[in-house]
């Protein structure tokens, strides 16, 4: 059946008539030449998770084939402090299926992600991307699945105090304007995300509103629908530059920080999981969850303590990681429950045609769709400093971990909870569960006795995973979160140092 490409937002899907991971190289040219583009811009993420930008001003067809086909020498001691200032030298090559129009050059650009390579033109085995190539081409050969991700990447928009129609403290869930003042940025950040390729689930206004003086914060969230975890933090990370871009063009402020004050709502970067094959989600059957599901929640929840060095990469995370702020502390997981650790949220098993039919009338039931394809599994802990490549390849290890261990399906069955454990009445559950790290300097104690499983199969380089945990022990944090207890001043000034984490 011929595909149609009219709906899809991206303008180079649209022109080309084909989707974005069969691009090639004539695409690109045929794109460029026939739309009049003045200008190639490599992008590449460094250490610090931000994207970093290399202009080309194409002058000839001859430069712009050879722009495309050689790439560009970089200095990589310049963007990871692992890499030697004698052994620097890198090329950026472009991954075609990536390219986008850029929505905020005045001066016509394509802009193309890049993977990093050495001298001798192999992948560079520490690179965020690589690692993450690697993780998911490691899972598919022990499980014969894909693995599929969605980020929900909630952040605050930091501005002057609006006094009409002001939102309650702290009530701000799912409000319209004019209660939401910043819904209309949220939906232009959305639309420049899904023209360049981002595939989009939802937008909407979060729990966060409150004012400090004159100055008002306001939370939202844009979630991403499921697709394969390398696709994923490419989105991710293009969606993040674009909402700062789109927030300096505004006059306003924007930060993915975990914790902007004590006793607020923090900022999550909640992730999704989903296996795939053929076409079906292997999390579910028959409206219950497989063994699949529950072999890839044991392997994250054994090795969940060390994940956070990927996804809680600064002191402000473990402001967020604290009881009672709907952030998770234990290490367990339950159904739709949001004091857990891992989550698998409502799913759309029981009764779906029913709803739809009962609500309207006049259709009828839509058998032809599968409702199981929806179900994802959640892990709720990450927050917007983390690494999103590495993030997401050490979810894949651990999901592969889980089918690689003895007796994962009793070992998840063991951690299920289904009780609030915040809640005083079930302490005595909460007693027994482990807990995740409350510093980076504990989370590096924990990648360093969990390495062994991130190094398995050469997915994580000695070299990354080292310089990783030197870095989480810099902070020298272990007794940071008591030093400053609910002191605002010291919190504020915490915040300030890493407002534009990732």
């Amino acid at each position: 059946m011929e595909q149609n490409f009219t709906l899809n937002p991206n303008p180079l899907v649209q022109f080309l008539q084909k989707e974005q991971k069969e691009f090639t190289k004539a695409d690109i040219i045929k794109y460029v030449t026939e739309n009049q583009i003045e200008m190639i811009n490599f992008r590449y993420v460094g250490a610090d998770g931000r994207l970093k930008t290399l202009n080309f001003i194409i002058s000839s067809l001859e430069h712009l084939d050879s722009i495309l086909t050689y790439g560009e020498r970089v200095d990589g001691s310049s963007l990871f402090p692992y890499i030697e200032a004698g052994s620097s030298d890198l090329y950026v090559i472009p991954r075609y299926r990536t390219a986008f129009l850029n929505p905020f050059s005045e001066i016509p650009a394509l802009d193309i992600l890049c993977s990093y390579y050495t001298k001798d033109g192999k992948p560079l085995e520490s690179a965020p991307e690589y690692t993450l190539r690697k993780a998911h081409e490691e899972f598919k050969k022990v499980t014969g699945m894909e693995f599929q991700a969605m980020g929900e990447l909630e952040y605050y928009v930091i501005s002057e105090k609006e006094e009409l129609f002001e939102t309650a403290d702290q009530r701000g869930y799912h409000e319209s304007t004019p209660f939401c003042k910043w819904a209309d940025f949220r939906c232009e950040c959305m639309r420049a995300i899904a023209q360049t390729g981002g595939k989009i689930k939802y937008g909407h206004s979060e729990v966060g509103n409150f004012t400090l003086g004159n100055i008002q914060y306001e939370q939202n969230e844009i979630e991403f629908l499921p697709v394969n975890i390398e696709e994923a933090a490419d989105q991710l990370v293009i969606a993040k530059w674009i909402m700062r871009t789109l927030a300096l063009q505004y006059g306003i402020n924007l930060t993915f920080a975990p914790k902007i004050t004590a006793g607020k709502a923090g900022s999550g970067l909640h992730i999704h999981t989903r296996l795939m094959k053929d076409g079906k989600n292997m999390y579910i059957e028959n409206g219950k969850l497989t063994d699949n599901a529950l072999k890839a929640i044991a392997g994250i929840l054994n090795i969940a303590s060390s994940l956070t060095a990927f996804g809680n990469t600064n002191p402000t995370s473990y402001f967020r990681l604290v009881p009672h702020q709907e952030a998770p502390t234990n290490i367990c997981w339950g159904d739709r429950n949001r004091s857990v650790l891992v989550r698998v949220p409502l799913g759309w098993t029981e009764g779906a045609d029913k709803m739809i039919t009962d609500a309207n009338p006049l259709e009828k039931p839509a058998h032809s769709l599968d409702p199981g394809i929806k179900q994802t599994v959640e892990f709720r802990c990450p927050d917007g400093s983390a690494d999103l490549y590495l993030l997401l390849a050490g979810l894949a290890v651990a999901a592969r971990h889980g089918f690689e261990m003895q007796d994962s399906i009793q070992y998840a069955k063991d951690r299920y909870v289904s009780v609030n454990i915040f809640d005083d009445a079930h302490k005595a559950t909460a007693e027994r569960l482990s807990h995740l790290p409350a510093s980076c300097a504990e989370s590096a104690e924990c990648l360093e006795q969990q390495r062994s499983i991130y190094e398995a199969y050469g997915v994580f380089s000695k070299n990354l995973l080292d310089g990783l945990i030197k870095k989480l022990k810099s902070y020298d944090d272990r007794t940071l979160r008591t030093d400053i207890g609910n002191d605002m001043m010291k919190i504020t000034e915490l915040v300030k140092t890493y407002i534009n984490v990732g």
